[in-house]
């Protein structure tokens, strides 16, 4: 996909939105066995849970790109997010939905920000596509003072900023990615999931499910919205 600037105004226009949540895996796999729709939210093998709404924090910025590939060659562990968006009501996929995602560099720096002004890394949007998925390739978070480790959303349906959330990561998993370089230059990170003020409220339900692939992961979350 061709990169494109966008204004938060043109991307409310061009993309529209969500407002997100999360189902955990057994849910993911619920969809899989039973098929989405109705029948499967009947049957109770189906739940679509709403994330909870969490700061956009300090570091956003009004003119991500429109791109799958968020890294521009910043270093680090390769993190490909994958982010299913569904009918809270019916599980069904919602399609065309517009995701964003913006988050730090594993040396804890924002782009946008600082030194860092004029640079957009780890910093996009995707279209939701016939299966409700958006996919980003981008690197797994550093960490910075007072907060764990996270990647920020911000989702848009029918004109409307609907929903600000954060996506959180295991701790164990996070032990190990830290042991690696670039992030062991920056030992003893100061706040873990437990401790995080923001975390704490509702956190646990904004879990990435994380699989290893190599020495590289992916992240997946299936997330339940409404449309209105």
């Amino acid at each position: 996909m061709d990169e494109k600037r966008l204004s938060r105004r043109a991307s409310l226009a061009s993309l529209g939105g969500l407002v997100a949540g999360a189902a955990g895996l057994a849910g993911l796999r619920a969809t899989e066995d039973a098929g989405a729709g109705p029948a499967g939210v009947a049957s109770g093998l189906i739940s679509c849970v709403l994330a909870p709404e969490q700061t956009e924090g300090p570091f956003y910025v009004d003119d991500a790109a429109v791109r799958r590939n968020v890294t521009e060659g910043r270093p680090g562990t390769p993190l490909t997010l994958r982010l299913t968006v569904v009918n809270a009501s019916n599980c069904k996929p919602i399609r065309n939905a517009a995701v964003e995602i913006w988050h730090c560099d594993a040396g804890g720096a924002y782009s946008a920000t600082g030194a860092e002004a004029d640079e957009r890394f780890l910093r996009g949007i995707q279209r939701t596509d016939a299966k409700g998925l958006a996919i980003f390739r981008t690197l797994y978070p550093g960490w910075y003072r007072g907060r764990t480790v996270h990647i920020h959303t911000m989702v848009h349906i029918g004109g409307n900023v609907v929903h600000t959330g954060q996506l959180y990561f295991p701790e164990s998993v996070t032990d190990a990615v830290y042991k690696r370089t670039p992030y062991s230059a920056r030992p003893n990170r100061d706040t873990r999931n437990a401790a995080d003020s923001i975390y704490r409220n509702g956190g646990r339900r904004s879990m990435l499910k994380l699989a290893r692939s190599g020495t590289a992961y992916i992240g997946s979350i299936t997330v339940g919205v409404q449309r209105s």
